[in-house]
């Protein structure tokens, strides 16, 4: 299908997608529109983060709705403050050329009066997290017994969440009859459990690989010490001046501690975390989606909800757990056509996870080498030549300090001039990577490494073949002289002195993040 105007969108839509420079529908868009306009099935779509899921049923819904008709005919239901404010942002630009239509977005965090007043206003669209569309319900401000559609949307970030039970209560209180759109990138028991018990026959759309990547995303890794994660992921930051993206921790400590030191280290950064006030949040996502953040720390949980589509990189500071969060942390990059690159910095001994996420997500994971302080220091520098060459200027302002500058530089030649301006911006980065060591390490494991495993090996098969020998030969036959065990204590020591040997093992200190 090559354009909107074969899924059978009336005139204002199209004439919306027009204005938003939509193209082409993806192919979520192109299964899921027509299934929505044309029949009265419910739906269980499933596609990966950023693959077009909100106009996919926000357009033909849009449609759908009876703006003559105040009351709420349409409840969508997501995950976090964030998505719910971006869900109620689109579809108020999808509806640029519908008369009357009014959408409210309910979150927690924000004054419930204001939502209140919205709702008695008239809204035929409301948008809204669980736990407080449940309250409303609850205080008889939401009123969903005139609902005809109610979506799902992210149902599996939903339930990992912890939102079950409030999703239950909200689909046990709207009407039977109604249609149900369930959107989600996995299919866990409990998404079927939600399909089985309140949906009606349900079309399955299903849209790429189970657990693929995006194609228009690179998967590089780089591989480093411990001492040097942080290090290593400045200098990977260095490495592309105009980065516009997220980088991932595990932890709330974790992301302050790098966001922090990123700050301190003079990249143009904040962090995301459960610890910010909701204030503080919508302040440090209002300065990255408008791009004066370079960089955004956050946790997984912290980023949920985020869509923005313009990302040009995403930084895993450190692997997740589960290779389905990589997946889903990667594919917040490459959207809407554009390529992006997932970067990843791991340890020797995690060589192994990125074979499995290479067999996972079907992609091929490109191992990078750190680059040293003089590679770095010539791309910085390429960069800022770049800047100066296209920067757009105001004749008429700037002709009028011309006279007095070319008077303070009459005396220098053109050479230092240029040695001069360009050490103005840039001597920070000579001085600071002048003494920068090697920080790669090794991809391959070492030899001594592979004879311990050998010999561990062996030492375990002996053992089991001396264990097979003494029951052969009657070890444990009743008649034997129980008195004599003169082997037994040996054995309580060798097992006491292994024991000793794994404990001091497993309380060796792992080194922490370096604090440069």
């Amino acid at each position: 299908m090559e354009n909107f105007n074969d899924l059978g969108l009336n005139a204002n839509i199209l004439s919306a997608i027009n204005k938003l420079g939509f193209e082409r529908p993806t192919p979520i868009q192109e299964k899921t529109i027509p299934e929505i306009l044309n029949t009265e099935n419910d739906i269980i779509a499933l596609a990966q983060t950023g693959t077009g899921k909100t106009a996919a049923f926000g357009l033909p819904l849009i449609e759908k709705i009876d703006v003559s008709n105040k009351d709420t005919q349409l409840l969508i239901l997501c995950p976090t403050r964030e998505l719910c404010m971006q869900i109620a942002k689109d579809l108020d630009t999808f509806s640029l050329d519908t008369s009357h239509l009014f959408i409210t977005a309910v979150y927690g965090g924000a004054n419930i009066i204001g939502q209140i007043t919205d709702l008695k206003r008239g809204s035929q669209i409301v948008v809204g997290t669980p736990g407080r569309v449940l309250d409303l319900i609850k205080r008889k401000a939401l009123k969903v017994e005139k609902i005809k559609w109610l979506v799902l949307d992210e149902a599996d970030e939903m339930l990992n969440m912890g939102f079950k039970d409030e999703m239950d209560e909200i689909l046990a209180s709207t009407p039977e009859g109604k249609r149900n759109f369930l959107f989600s990138a996995t299919m866990p028991n409990e998404i079927r459990e939600i399909a089985a018990n309140y949906m009606h026959n349900p079309v399955e759309i299903s849209v790429g690989k189970k657990n693929a990547g995006a194609d228009n995303v690179e998967h590089h890794y780089f591989v480093v010490k411990p001492k040097d994660r942080y290090l290593a992921l400045k200098r990977i930051v260095d490495m592309y001046p105009n980065i516009y993206g997220i980088i991932f921790c595990r932890t709330r400590m974790e992301t302050k501690e790098v966001a922090d030191n990123l700050m301190t280290d003079g990249y143009n950064s904040d962090a995301l975390h459960g610890d910010l006030s909701q204030a503080q949040r919508d302040h440090v996502m209002q300065r990255f989606r408008s791009g004066k953040l370079q960089m955004l720390v956050a946790t997984d949980v912290a980023a949920r909800g985020i869509d923005v589509t313009d990302l040009t990189h995403i930084l895993n500071y450190n692997l997740p757990d589960d290779p389905e969060i990589y997946i889903h942390r990667s594919g917040r990059t490459g959207r809407a056509g554009k390529s992006g690159i997932s970067i990843t910095v791991i340890i020797q001994k995690e060589l192994s996870r990125i074979k499995v996420l290479e067999r996972i997500t079907k992609k091929k994971f490109e191992h990078r080498l750190i680059p040293n302080g003089k590679a770095i220091c010539e791309l910085q520098l390429f960069n800022l030549i770049d800047k100066i060459k296209n920067i757009e200027f105001d004749e008429k302002q700037i002709s009028q300090f011309l006279p007095v500058i070319n008077k303070k530089l009459d005396e220098m030649s053109r050479e230092d001039l240029i040695k001069r301006f360009v050490s103005v911006e840039f001597n920070h980065f000579l001085n600071y990577y002048k003494d920068s060591t090697d920080i790669n390490a090794s991809t391959k494991v070492r030899e001594n490494n592979i004879n311990e495993i050998y010999e561990r090996r062996d030492k375990n098969r002996s053992k089991k073949d001396a264990n097979l020998i003494l029951e052969k030969t009657g070890r444990k036959n009743r008649n034997r002289n129980r008195d004599d065990q003169s082997w037994e204590p040996k054995n309580r020591l060798v097992l006491k002195s292994e024991d000793r040997d794994n404990r001091d093992r497993d309380t060796k200190k792992v080194p922490r993040i370096a604090n440069i």
